[in-house]
């Protein structure tokens, strides 16, 4: 067993001793697991750079993890499933997302039970932390791995909303690669206008490895001082070198290995009796790890045995990312890499460019470990320009069949982060970059608990899963972007992207170490791979995938995409994960008066309340298709009737 000790530092009653139904109370334990792996064992041998670091007289690799358990006091109440929380940039997301709680964003270590959903239910819920760049704290999980002894390059992304002089030499907030040489000639600025722009040099002598400090500008490994400013909307990208690499693919180990320990009944393990069937959850960058996670085959832990029986990688679209090379920097998603590379679906499949044949599922199915899949998008993942690559061959442009083990839904009309508070005006401002738009408010999370009891039913009872809904070729409801775009006159003065300047995944040119994980930064980029959304109905609405009420009886128009505002620059492009909504005028006379040509709300709904009448039928119609779980049939008829009101109130 790789994991040799769980180090159990808080345990306590959690949500201050709440019942939840059958399973009773909680409790919550808080540790580190501590790891032991075997670099020359078969398992591990995708991992780069593990057999370079230190090793015990065993000849094995040691590393920590943070864990965090919510269980049953009494673990015979509970359902015997395991749902693991890969955390996202260090925080716990599963809980809030299933239990539809406001998250704590500020750094508190606290876990809100919401609505109970996963608890009355009896779920088992641990968040391991994988990440090495994250700044641990009670709030923040992540990992402390081996460190090789190596020397490299790596490639910061810029990309400031406001101008700025002195930036940290991380994605994020996270923590730096110093620079090795704070006088380093071989380092380079680049800059462009846009994401397949050209690059331009900045000349070394404009810019330098320092930072702005009360004495001046003061020398920095960690960041990098431009005196001419870093300017709104524009990509800058640095490539520098730095010195010992974390192992990152560790973060990948701790996920298998964490949750095999789990799974399997010790003395240590404090599951009493472990657990009948484990379940992995992802959101975004952690979506994208899941993919990369299967397609290393890493669901087959050192004794040969299947982990995870099935899997929700969330908004991952089809891509992977920075999460197993030397120097990776996890939290990154538009650089290209690793992430941006061939294969997209499960399937075997020939790349176009290459003519490599491959897929996501290839090592998993000739192990025979693949787990039961669903995969969930919303339409910000389609117009990010990846997620119909999963679906719609590369090569042919024709529609995939279902792969086997595996649904794909697109949440339609929504974007990329679950609305968890209805925005103001002009408050689309999710990763930073403020929007042209009022952000989008649709709340998609009541689908993804259908999504994960219809998983759990898949694997263990053998009930099949609705099927996949999204966007297809054959039912002409899959377009290119830019069709997509032209047809949405309906909506008076609506601002569009530059269809030409929207993101695409393109053949990479990775360099001739990449076999090693080692990168030729910057990567060369070739030709573009096709890309689709799905169209949209007469409101401007998408026709395809899981339909909410508010879009089958809607008040507005909602969308993944959004302008960016002119204060950030760069308004002929999309911010790649904030969606809109527009909503329809109150009545005729403001409706012509705006030029809308979408009906008004007093045109389409005689009353508020004969609004809702129609909002619950639809609700329930998604019910009968089983995308919807009969209880919460409320919940998303109350998410209308804010909606709604919020509709009338800014018409």
């Amino acid at each position: 067993m790789a994991v040799v000790e769980l180090r159990i530092e808080n345990r306590t009653s959690y949500a201050d001793g709440a019942s939840f139904g059958p399973a009773g109370p909680y409790e919550r334990i808080d540790g580190v697991l501590q790891f032991a792996v075997d670099p020359a064992h078969s398992a591990n041998a995708q991992i780069i750079d593990l057999a370079l670091v230190p090793q015990n007289a065993e000849g094995l690799v040691h590393f920590t993890a943070d864990l965090t358990l919510l269980q049953p006091v009494d673990p015979s109440l509970g359902n015997r499933r395991l749902l693991v929380d890969v955390v996202n940039r260090g925080r716990r997301n599963v809980v809030p997302t299933f239990n539809l709680a406001v998250p704590n964003r500020k750094g508190s270590s606290d876990i809100p039970p919401g609505d109970g959903f996963l608890f009355e239910r009896g779920w088992t819920a641990a968040a391991i932390g994988w990440q090495w760049d994250v700044y641990r704290d009670n709030g923040m999980m992540g990992i402390e791995p081996p460190i090789a002894p190596v020397t490299g390059q790596v490639l910061v992304e810029i990309r400031p909303d406001v101008v700025q002089h002195t930036r940290t030499l991380s994605n994020r907030v996270h923590k730096p690669y110093a620079a090795a040489d704070l006088d380093d000639p071989q380092a380079v600025l680049y800059v462009k206008d846009w994401e397949d722009g050209p690059y331009l040099t900045i000349p070394r002598g404009e810019w330098r490895f320092a930072r702005e400090g009360d004495q001046g500008v003061e020398p920095s490994r960690e960041h990098i001082y431009f005196a001419a400013g870093f300017q709104p909307g524009k990509i800058y990208h640095l490539v520098y070198t730095a010195q010992g690499s974390p192992v990152v693919g560790c973060g990948l180990l701790a996920l298998r290995d964490g949750a095999a320990f789990m799974k399997q009944a010790s003395a240590s393990n404090p599951i009493e009796g472990g657990v009948e069937r484990a379940y992995i959850y992802g959101v975004s960058q952690t979506g994208r790890l899941l993919r990369h996670f299967l397609y290393l085959g890493l669901n087959q832990d050192e004794q040969s045995k299947q982990v995870y029986d099935g899997m929700l990688p969330h908004v991952a679209g089809g891509r992977r990312g920075e999460f197993n090379q030397r120097f990776a920097q996890p939290s990154v998603q538009s650089t290209p890499g690793f992430g941006h590379t061939f294969p997209f679906a499960n399937d075997d499949r020939k790349d176009p460019f290459s003519g490599a044949v491959d897929g996501l599922l290839h090592r998993e199915r000739a192990q025979g470990t693949a787990p039961k899949i669903i995969y969930t998008n919303t339409s910000a993942e389609y117009w990010r320009g990846d997620a119909s690559l999963t679906h719609i061959d590369a090569g042919s442009g024709k529609d995939l069949p279902d792969a086997a083990g595996s649904r794909f839904y697109l949440f339609a009309g929504t974007q990329h982060a679950d609305a968890r508070q209805l925005p103001e005006p002009g408050d689309s401002a999710i990763d930073g970059t403020l929007g042209r738009y009022p952000s989008n408010v649709l709340d998609y999370r009541p689908l993804l608990r259908a999504a994960l009891v219809n998983l759990d039913h898949w694997v263990s009872d053998g009930v099949e899963p609705p099927p996949s809904a999204l966007p297809t070729v054959a039912g002409e409801t899959a377009v290119p972007r830019g069709a997509a775009l032209q047809s949405l006159g309906m909506v008076p003065d609506l601002a569009v992207p530059d269809a030409d300047r929207l993101w695409v995944l393109r053949e990479t040119h990775l360099g001739p170490d990449s076999a090693d994980g080692v990168l030729r930064l910057p990567v060369t980029e070739g030709r573009a791979y096709d890309s689709f959304v799905s169209s949209v109905d007469a409101d401007g609405n998408e026709v395809a995938g899981i339909r909410l009420p508010d879009l089958t009886v809607p008040v507005a128009t909602h969308a993944g995409w959004n302008p960016r505002h002119p204060d950030a620059g760069a308004p002929d492009q999309i911010i790649p994960m904030v969606g809109f909504t527009l909503f329809f005028s109150r009545n005729a006379a403001d409706r012509e008066a705006k030029g809308d040509a979408r009906r008004s709300i007093e045109e389409r709904y005689v009353s508020r309340d004969a609004y809702l009448v129609k909002a619950r039928t639809s609700a329930e119609s998604l019910v009968v298709d089983r995308y919807l779980l009969p209880e919460d049939v409320d919940v998303v008829v109350e998410n209308c009737a804010r909606t709604y009101d919020q509709a009338v109130s800014h018409a």
